[in-house]
């Protein structure tokens, strides 16, 4: 279902176009503030137009004429707006335009798909994935006028030519900040959200081709830090004087034998809490991100930091487990934590997820099977992305291989000698 639009219709003139003091009229159809103009092939002079009312002034015979014809018009507009309401279809400028001209096979814009792809998906997709997208429109605003010279293209304008120059305007960006050009993943982020935009509007006949068909994206698979046992020791036994850092640092110990991602951990409250079918306590959540249940047991040192902020005037007062704080102060005061602690990784909150998949998990013999289940993951192929086995687990297995082969060959050794 199409999401609330605001719609309005105004006619005005444009006076740069005057004839003779005679002037063009136009009616302006806005849709969620986006703009189409309508030529309506009528002319006024421009010292009878009243711009406030959107008409013609005076009773002479040539603007009561053309007054009517604009009230024809705006009835038509408004029933074109009707019509497209009650067929459930996309509502915008260029489309009750289109169909004001019976011209409904009309050209939808790249950014009109953009901005109906943001806006239908905006109570589905999280606030984190919608501001991912809201950055790759705006590079691809940037993209258009730079390479362009324009505001907009037709979708039937996007090739596999316009794909690669796109990924070549991506690769070369200069921030105007501290921040750093983009890496090659990033890059091929920003091409996927584009991908998924046109594959939408592939599939509501928008566009006759995707343009993606001939397009590889070529990701570079990266290892994902995680904290070795000792780093993690060493958060957990520091010691803070400073609130903020003594929040953030149970925060992400909280994490780190959970699993839990930084949103799931904020929405946590009582009713999440329950007993399982061991009898023990257990977390009982829905992860934001994929709506997929997961159910963890408790283990001894996240009922301490449950415990710990029970009765807090912060959570009494919103009703969550811990106290909240914004992902970004976050990961910033981990920056600091880390410095404390002699941690030269760049640590980050979503550190602890991995750090739960390997160090806590994994290498402790957990099976990926039941890491999967933890993490909320429908696919182990998924977690094996989150979660490798780390070196300390590889070496102690060869270790035991290595004891079974040895008394393998002390047993042949020991028959060889008797016989």
């Amino acid at each position: 279902m199409q999401s609330q639009t605001t719609f309005s219709l105004s006619f005005w003139i444009n006076a740069t176009r005057a004839i003779n003091n005679y002037s063009p009229v136009y009616a302006r159809i806005t849709v969620n503030g986006k703009r189409s103009n309508i030529s309506l092939k009528r002319k006024v002079k421009i010292s009878d137009w009243d711009s406030q009312k959107g008409g013609a002034k005076g009773s002479k015979q040539e603007n009561r004429l053309l007054n009517r014809y604009l009230d024809l018009v705006k009835n038509r507009v408004y029933e074109a707006h009707d019509e497209l309401v009650k067929e459930k279809v996309f509502v915008c400028a260029q489309s009750i335009k289109a169909r004001f001209l019976g011209e409904d096979n009309e050209e939808y814009s790249l950014l009109t798909l953009v901005d109906y792809h943001n806006t239908q998906m905006s109570e589905s997709l999280s606030y984190g994935t919608l501001k991912n997208y809201f950055t790759t429109q705006r590079y691809i605003k940037e993209f258009l006028n730079k390479k362009y010279k324009n505001q907009d293209v037709y979708l039937s304008q996007l090739t596999y030519r316009f794909l690669v120059d796109f990924e070549k305007y991506l690769r070369s960006y200069v921030p105007e900040d501290h921040q750093k050009p983009m890496e090659n993943n990033t890059v091929m982020k920003h091409i996927q959200r584009l991908r998924k935009m046109v594959t939408l509007a592939y599939k509501m006949e928008w566009i006759d081709k995707d343009p993606f068909i001939k397009f590889k994206p070529t990701y570079i698979k990266k290892e994902r830090e995680f904290l070795r046992e000792d780093e993690l020791q060493a958060i957990i036994e520091k010691a803070f004087k400073i609130e903020r850092l003594t929040l953030v640092k149970d925060l992400f110990v909280f994490s780190c034998y959970t699993g839990l991602a930084y949103i799931d951990v904020m929405n946590l409250n009582e009713e999440n809490i329950s007993i399982g079918i061991d009898g023990n306590r257990w977390i009982i959540t829905k992860r934001q991100k994929t709506k997929n249940n997961v159910k963890i047991p408790m283990l001894p040192i996240v009922e301490v930091l449950i415990t710990k902020y029970k009765g807090h005037l912060k959570t009494k007062k919103i009703k969550t487990l811990f106290p909240r704080i914004s992902n970004q102060k976050l990961n910033s005061y981990l920056k600091e934590i880390a410095d404390l602690c002699g941690i030269q990784k760049n640590l980050t909150f979503h550190m602890a997820r991995h750090t739960f998949a390997t160090t806590v998990t994994l290498s402790n013999g957990v099976p990926i099977e039941t890491v999967s289940k933890l993490l909320g993951h429908t696919k182990i192929a998924t977690t094996q992305i989150y979660a490798r086995v780390i070196e300390k687990k590889v070496s102690q297995d060869i270790n035991v291989l290595r004891e079974k082969l040895s008394s393998k060959t002390n047993k042949t050794n020991k028959a060889s000698n008797q016989s």
